[in-house]
């Protein structure tokens, strides 16, 4: 059985992610992140959903990116709300963390070669992605050439392999296929500004863009809301 690291933030995205890797038979290594985000319970989410799937090894990295902060979800500025998905901006919003995906790979670079795995999933999302730039294909491929140049696995001839299985998938494709291998969607949280006791706003970009995924795959939003 061969081993992959998959990023798991314990949103919808990461956890049907975790669940396809899975199902095509990897032994997964599931690495989360407490970066100082105001909605820290994802790492509770992260947990069940590393349980759900059966996952023996959870790693959960500390790494302090509100010393740089330049993001709604790093420093003290407000998270964006809206009525309606309609109302989304087009470019790239606050809530964009700078450099986070290309840390978190990083250290997931890390880990796979620690852990012997050649491929390393992440839940990346192209078609409802928020204007992240991170979250494009083109810096997947980047980061996939980086990742074969960058180490000794790869000197000796071990080709690391950057899987984004959800790149131009919707947000309904994606639950549409987490419930085809089992995901249980009433484990993620995907909100950015949750209340003490991590219910969902309902206003944020995540939440909305959520919302409307499970509505548009006609399955029933299983999301506690505040």
């Amino acid at each position: 059985m061969k081993t992959a690291v998959v990023l798991l933030s314990g949103g919808l995205d990461s956890a049907t992610c975790l669940f396809l890797a899975k199902a095509q038979g990897f032994q997964c290594v599931a690495l989360s992140f407490s970066y100082g985000q105001r909605h820290q319970h994802e790492l509770v989410a992260a947990r069940e959903v590393a349980r759900s799937a059966g996952v023996a090894d959870h790693r959960v990295v500390s790494i302090d990116l509100r010393a740089i902060g330049g993001s709604a979800l790093t420093a003290d500025l407000a998270v964006p709300r809206h009525d309606d998905v309609s109302q989304l901006g087009t470019g790239i919003p606050v809530t964009y963390v700078p450099a986070r995906n290309t840390v978190f790979l990083g250290v997931a670079l890390g880990l796979a070669e620690v852990v012997g795995a050649d491929d390393l999933f992440i839940g990346v999302n192209a078609v409802d992605y928020s204007g992240y730039p991170d979250c494009r294909p083109e810096f997947i491929a980047a980061f996939e050439r980086l990742a074969n140049l960058a180490t000794r696995a790869a000197v000796e001839g071990r080709r690391l392999t950057v899987h984004a299985p959800l790149s131009n998938l919707t947000k309904a494709d994606i639950i549409r296929a987490g419930l085809k291998v089992g995901v249980d969607y009433s484990l993620t949280h995907s909100c950015y500004d949750p209340s003490p006791d991590g219910g969902a706003c309902g206003h944020c970009d995540s939440c909305l863009l959520r919302r409307k995924g499970f509505e548009e795959a006609g399955v029933p939003d299983p999301t506690r809301y505040a």
